[in-house]
């Protein structure tokens, strides 16, 4: 196989393997959930940090605490001095993850749900309506029939262990 014809292969496999549907939702997905981890990370740091800040700091980063002291920054070299847990960070990363989590949930997993389970019982309806109306012409083609073997022999017949009489 030529090296040319090789790259047109690789080139056309690579392609039908991103013109897939699932690569390109996928893609999108990234786009708009990176996109969407701004809007929550501008909400947590403008509005929900501020209002956990209100009992103490401005920011949920400035929460610490010092595991081996003396924590703090050596104003010469810039360097943290001692051992410095910094979990108000984590519990800013936290909080953007729970709102993250329950908006993507309320506004968009659950009305999808909501609507999925409504179409589904919709198409159970239409399925039920449509076994009836089966369900009733097969009665009325019996009819039809045991009417017709009775005109034939004149009188009622036996079909399937059954006495069959004609309606009128």
């Amino acid at each position: 196989m030529s090296d040319k014809k090789k790259k047109e292969s690789v080139l056309a496999g690579f392609k039908a393997f991103l013109m897939r549907g699932n690569v390109v939702d996928l893609a999108v997905a990234v786009v708009i959930g990176a996109a969407f981890t701004n809007i929550v990370n501008s909400v947590v740091k403008g509005i929900i940090g501020p209002l956990v800040g209100a009992i103490g700091t401005r920011s949920l980063d400035a929460y610490s605490s010092c595991l081996k002291g003396p924590c703090g920054v050596n104003a010469e070299t810039g360097e943290p001095i001692g051992v410095n847990i910094l979990w108000g960070s984590v519990l800013n990363a936290t909080l953007s993850f729970v709102i993250t989590a329950a908006v993507v949930y309320f506004l968009m997993v659950l009305p999808m749900s909501k609507y999925l389970a409504r179409q589904e019982a919709r198409r159970k309806a239409k399925e039920g309506v449509q076994e009836t109306l089966e369900v009733t012409e097969l009665v009325v083609l019996k009819e039809i029939r045991d009417a017709l073997v009775t005109q034939r022999t004149g009188g009622s017949s036996e079909l399937d262990g059954q006495v069959r009489r004609p309606t009128h």
